[in-house]
């Protein structure tokens, strides 16, 4: 298995190295002068004094610090592919194509028809034959007799024989017998009679029946993206509709007693509940059709009939806040009476609990994420946005990452694999920056919120010195 990991060339701790990851490709930021806090790898900041090391995370691993030396604790990946290896793919769906645009294709569409579906003029000239106008020169042109014109949407004359032209505009059919359009700039653009300044080859701004698409021809593959181009071709050869991997419908849910609406002025001791929101604009920007249900009841009756009522609408529910200790262990009954649940730590942070389980008579996944909003958006990254991206059909499940020099020393927990928070540059010297966002005393909102992408230190690296290299996954929306 491959895996998403970052590694340090300094001053590594725990013995880990370069590293495979999973869909690792370059990605191009946009170009500014990093904000330097300390020096960096050679680059000179405009800081002298050395930053303090970002350490946040949890209390590091006991024995050796490898995450599957307590069978109480998972690996991201062993976690990742029982999800992967769950979730269903919906059944296509046959769409209006400009409601199938961002999907992917699931039929091969063959044209019946040819396109062009005659032989046309590419732009506006005189249409003749290649060799009456061949010894045409700007010292010495080629008279011609113009017999007629022909425009787009108006048959035209049957042909043409030797020493005549027809004037044409784009699109407009072409005579028989004529086998090349002079463009208008290479004459005296003549009525009647033309004179030609330069002699074209044949078959020159000339487009044959045929040339695009051929009757049997495939217009559209199978795992095509459906984008302009491909509703313009699906057009052209006649569809209307088309079959499309449709979206996967994804039910937000948030529990918690502690949470009230964002409408509501939360008292002393309330939150507002940010869960639903974030995750559901996160399921969207995947390419999912994300409903957001809001807070789940606390009373018990009421909250199997939410839970049974939206696994009977979705391909997958995500919930914020089932996972943690404590007061939620009314929604984890819920569940579990539902079918079968796996609630576990894994080993990264943030948000290391995390639940999965398929319930319902229809086997729908059910992803739990943390209650906290940073592990809830870094765990949608991680494990829920690869599940949206598969049910899709995409082939790119994960982000694509880059090696960027870190910014400033960067310590993590042994046995954990950390992502952080961070600002991804493109150095104007070549290569990637990255520095993490803030400080421990900052809002995590707001910190998120000022992030470009995620920093990933793996499990066994406890440090990374300034100048070294990490991982860095950008947060490019929509990407």
């Amino acid at each position: 298995m491959v895996r998403m990991s970052g590694h340090s060339d300094s001053g590594n701790n725990g013995g880990g190295g370069s590293r495979t990851h999973r869909d690792t490709a370059q990605v191009d930021m946009p170009m500014a002068p990093p904000q330097r806090t300390g020096p960096v790898g050679g680059v000179r900041g405009s800081n002298p004094v050395p930053p303090k090391p970002a350490l946040t995370g949890p209390v590091p691993l006991p024995a050796d610090g490898r995450s599957d030396a307590s069978p109480l604790v998972r690996t991201v990946e062993r976690h990742l592919d029982e999800i992967l290896a769950a979730v269903p793919q919906p059944d296509a769906i046959e769409l209006a194509v400009l409601d199938a645009q961002g999907l992917l294709c699931a039929e091969d569409v063959v044209s019946s028809r040819a396109l062009p579906a005659f032989d046309q003029a590419a732009l506006e000239g005189y249409a003749a034959r290649a060799e009456d106008v061949a010894p045409a020169s700007v010292r010495q042109p080629v008279e011609l007799a113009v017999v007629g014109e022909s425009v787009a949407g108006v048959d035209a004359p049957a042909a043409i024989g030797p020493g005549l032209a027809l004037k044409v505009s784009a699109g407009a059919m072409l005579p028989a017998g004529a086998d090349v359009v002079v463009p208008s700039v290479w004459t005296d653009r003549g009525a009647a009679r033309v004179l030609v300044q330069a002699g074209p080859p044949a078959g020159s701004y000339v487009r044959r029946t045929g040339d695009d698409v051929a009757p049997g021809d495939s217009a559209v593959q199978v795992g095509t993206p459906i984008g302009p181009a491909q509703i313009s071709l699906l057009a052209a050869v006649g569809r209307e509709r088309v079959l499309v991997r449709p979206r996967p419908r994804v039910v937000v849910l948030s529990a918690g007693t502690e949470l009230v609406d964002v409408s509501a002025t939360p008292s002393p001791g309330q939150v507002v509940d940010v869960n639903s929101y974030a995750l559901a604009a996160a399921a969207r920007d995947a390419g999912a059709d994300a409903y957001r249900s809001g807070i789940l009841p606390s009373d018990p009756r009421r909250l199997a009939e939410v839970l049974e009522s939206q696994l009977l609408r979705s391909d997958l529910v995500l919930i914020s806040g089932t996972v943690a200790s404590g007061g939620f262990d009314l929604v984890q009954e819920a569940l579990a009476q539902l079918g079968e649940m796996r609630f576990s730590q894994v080993a990264m942070h943030p948000g290391p609990a995390q639940g999965f389980g398929r319930l319902g008579r229809d086997d729908v996944p059910v992803i739990c994420v943390p209650g906290e909003p940073v592990g809830a958006l870094v765990s949608f990254e991680v494990f829920v946005r690869p599940a949206i991206r598969l049910m899709l059909g995409k082939r790119q499940l994960f982000r694509r990452t880059v090696q960027a020099i870190s910014g400033q020393q960067l310590l993590s927990p042994l046995g954990y694999r950390q992502y952080l928070h961070g600002t991804v540059m493109r150095h104007p010297d070549g290569g990637y920056v990255v520095e993490p966002v803030g400080d421990a005393t900052d809002a995590l909102l707001a910190r998120m919120a000022r992030a470009n992408c995620l920093i990933v230190i793996d499990e066994d690296v406890t440090e990374v010195a300034a100048g070294g290299l990490v991982t860095v996954m950008p947060l490019l929306l929509g990407g």
